[in-house]
């Protein structure tokens, strides 16, 4: 994720807490966009350079800065339908007495 400028320490980012337990149902961030802190931050957590090569290109070519979320679609209908378990609300979950749909 991308620095927040002046405070390293924290990024640039959003979670989405629903209330009452059900925790985080958005997450977003905006996407590491200057080379020099990508390349730092694959150094920094020990990754293989070579994986990320791609996306350092697109970084040095062209990508314009951007930002993406993802919603946790069974933990909001959980939460907006205000179900105990979130098993529930999958189509074919995973239980002690079933294991397929």
């Amino acid at each position: 994720m991308e620095p927040t400028p002046g405070r390293p320490e924290t990024c640039e980012s959003v979670d989405l807490l629903a209330p009452e337990g059900y925790g985080e149902i958005i997450g977003g961030g905006q996407r590491m966009s200057r080379v020099e802190d990508l390349e730092n931050a694959i150094r920094k957590h020990d990754l293989p350079r070579e994986a990320y090569a791609w996306y350092i290109d697109l970084r040095k070519y062209g990508s314009t800065p951007h930002s993406g979320f993802g919603l946790g679609v069974e933990r909001t209908v959980s939460w907006i339908c205000g179900l105990e378990h979130i098993r529930e609300t999958i189509p074919f979950p995973r239980m002690l007495n079933r294991l397929y749909p």
